[in-house]
């Protein structure tokens, strides 16, 4: 059984399930509040209930008296519907709207994906949580001072941990630690979030997204918040690799393609395997996805890869395609010392 949840003033409905916090319900549909702590103390998750029963969780007396709660204030964080609910609250629209943090992270998971791709699945401590938006990014702080930045490759419901996708430079210092030297339960700080990559969710425009190797990294985040959001736009995912191994979550995203109807999915290699291993479309990834879609003009798009293929595909897809521009986001991986999905 579950629980209508409308929202003011935005007039957003979502459903939570029984004993499901609002927030979690929110985040899970795509509704984006804002929080902090997921535990009912900093009150950045304080909305007001105009009507319908709660269940105030474990909210702590300090971030929420007893005359809050005579008043219809709660913290969605920990507050849980009893009935169909009328709230007033906040929404998360821009990314200048969310805190930049800087917090300990421990290894909680490595995983070699690929022979030059790692995995590392990050948990924060207990009372924290990392707000983001679908497609934006980290800094990893080093010892040294200086900074790696990695795209976070889960959606912001999925904030139980964040995850990184990390490519094997060599002779890059903080890629190869992860490679040698990095453990699981290792400590990190990390700071973020930042960027304005991110899914732009006011538009219902088709969706044509362009990953190349590791920038598939926020490509997965903006596909599984729009899986979340039971979004019905139309995505066409396009990820392009040298080798087979360059696609490392190429059975993910095959299930992505299969499970959902609104979600095509076509992977393309510049150096195929021979002797015909490889069955599927071959070249340029952003040429294939201009083969299929030759007029772009009522599109929007997303491209993650190295800025020669970002600026090919910005150029291709506005000058040839007739995408306009203000619907081109892109990310690029820019090593050594700048953000990027894989840095050094």
């Amino acid at each position: 059984m579950g629980f209508q949840i409308n929202v003011e003033p935005s007039g957003h409905v979502f459903e939570a399930k029984k004993g499901e916090t609002i927030l979690d319900a929110a985040l899970r549909q795509g509704v984006i509040l804002p929080y902090g702590c997921r535990g009912g103390a900093c009150g950045a998750c304080r909305g007001k209930v105009l009507s319908g029963q709660i269940d105030h969780g474990i909210a702590q007396d300090f971030a929420l008296s007893d005359a809050d709660r005579a008043a219809g204030f709660a913290l969605f964080c920990c507050a849980s519907a009893q009935s169909d609910l009328h709230i007033k609250a906040s929404e998360i629209h821009s990314a200048q709207e969310i805190p930049i943090k800087t917090l300990p992270a421990k290894v909680q998971k490595l995983t070699r994906a690929a022979p030059e791709v790692m995995l590392i699945d990050l948990k924060l401590p207990a009372s924290e949580r990392l707000q983001f938006l679908a497609g934006q990014y980290i800094e990893i702080l080093l010892k040294d001072g200086l900074r790696r930045a990695f795209s976070l490759a889960n959606a912001p419901h999925d904030d139980s941990s964040l995850q990184l996708h990390v490519r094997l430079i060599p002779g890059g210092k903080f890629t190869e630690h992860v490679f040698n030297g990095l453990k699981e339960r290792d400590l990190l700080r990390i700071r973020g979030p930042h960027g304005s990559f991110f899914l732009h969710e006011d538009s219902d425009k088709p969706m044509l997204l362009i990953a190349g190797g590791t920038g598939f990294a926020p490509i997965k985040a903006i596909v599984e918040h729009a899986i979340a959001e039971r979004s019905q736009r139309t995505i066409s995912l396009y990820w392009g690799g040298r080798g087979t191994a360059d696609l490392y979550l190429l059975n993910l995203a095959e299930q992505w393609s299969q499970t959902h109807p609104n979600i095509r999915f076509i992977p393309v290699l510049s150096d195929p395997p021979e002797g015909g291993q490889w069955q599927g479309r071959t070249g340029l990834v952003h040429k294939a996805a201009m083969q299929d879609f030759p007029d772009l003009s009522a599109h929007q798009v997303y491209v993650c890869g190295s800025p020669v293929m970002v600026a090919a595909a910005r150029h291709d897809f506005v000058g040839q395609c007739r995408l306009p521009e203000n619907e081109f986001f892109a990310d690029s991986f820019e090593f050594a010392n700048a953000k990027a999905s894989t840095d050094q």
